[in-house]
């Protein structure tokens, strides 16, 4: 265990009254920590969901499309599937990586 740094207390304030303050500081940065990092893991689990889903979506939506329209020896709809599936990914690894980048922002911030 590390020992802590002895503070003095600012003028007017006993140490005990500043160690509560202190204390009473981190644990309300822990509480809006805490729900900002909740609320903003949910959003970005659709945010992931619908930035894979759609292109892949779309791509099989045209591959059927295609393999109606324009016969080929090989499937339109599973060409089309893997390269919306590898679009939606890159996306998808976009939208997190901006997130990421942001809360290490506002943590360096708030320090």
């Amino acid at each position: 265990m590390s020992e802590k740094p002895i503070v003095k207390p600012e003028p007017g304030k006993t140490e005990f009254s500043q160690q509560v303050g202190e204390m009473a500081e981190r644990k309300l940065k822990a509480q809006r920590y805490v729900t900002k990092t909740v609320w903003s893991g949910l959003g970005m689990i659709g945010l992931v969901g619908w930035s894979v889903s759609m292109p892949t979506l779309l791509g099989v939506a045209l591959g059927i499309w295609l393999d109606k329209r324009y016969p080929w020896d090989h499937s339109w709809t599973l060409t089309l599937l893997a390269i919306g599936l590898a679009l939606g990914c890159v996306n998808a690894w976009h939208w997190v990586a901006k997130e990421n980048r942001e809360i290490h922002q506002q943590e360096e911030d708030h320090e």
